[in-house]
C-alpha cells in the first residue's frame, strides 16, 4: 500500500556539499507537515567508487533528518525525476541551482512536471522559490 502522506523530494548528486539541500527540505518537509525524502539519479558507468564516499555521507545525512534515501541510474534524470514525483506524491522538489543552460535538469524537469514547485538552494544557503513564504536558513 503506498503511503498518500505528501513528500519533499531532496534532489541531490553525489557532491558532499549537497548537504546542503537535504538540511533545508528538511525545514520544508517540517513546516508542511510532509514527509522527507531524499534521491540521486547517476548516470550508469562501470565503477561508481569514484562517487561512494559522497553517496554514502548524502546516505547518512537523510538518515539523520529522518529520510530514506533512492538512488536511481539513469542518463535521464529529469524523466526518472519526474516519475518519482508522480508515483510517490511529492509536492516540491529542492535541487541546487539551475545552471543557466536551456538543457538543464530543472529545465527538463519543469518541462515535464510543470505543477511541481521547485525550490533552489545555493551553495551560500540562500533559498529561492516564488511561492515560499517563509525564508529558510
Amino acid at each position: 500500500m503506498k503511503n498518500t502522506k505528501s513528500a519533499v523530494l531532496a534532489c541531490v548528486t553525489s557532491q558532499y556539499n549537497c548537504d546542503r539541500i537535504i538540511r533545508i527540505a528538511k525545514e520544508i518537509a517540517d513546516s508542511s507537515d510532509c514527509e522527507l525524502r531524499v534521491m540521486s539519479v547517476l548516470k550508469p558507468m562501470s565503477d561508481y567508487s569514484a562517487v561512494s564516499d559522497e553517496i554514502e555521507y548524502l546516505y547518512l545525512i537523510a538518515k539523520e533528518s529522518g529520510a530514506d534515501m533512492t538512488v536511481m541510474f539513469s542518463d535521464d534524470a529529469p524523466n526518472v525525476t519526474a516519475e518519482f514525483v508522480r508515483d510517490n506524491n511529492v509536492e516540491r522538489i529542492v535541487t541546487g541551482m539551475h545552471d543557466g543552460k536551456d538543457n538543464s535538469f530543472l529545465v527538463k524537469f519543469n518541462e515535464l512536471s510543470p505543477a511541481t514547485p521547485i525550490t533552489m538552494v545555493s551553495k551560500d544557503n540562500m533559498v529561492y522559490s516564488m511561492d515560499l513564504c517563509r525564508s529558510y536558513s
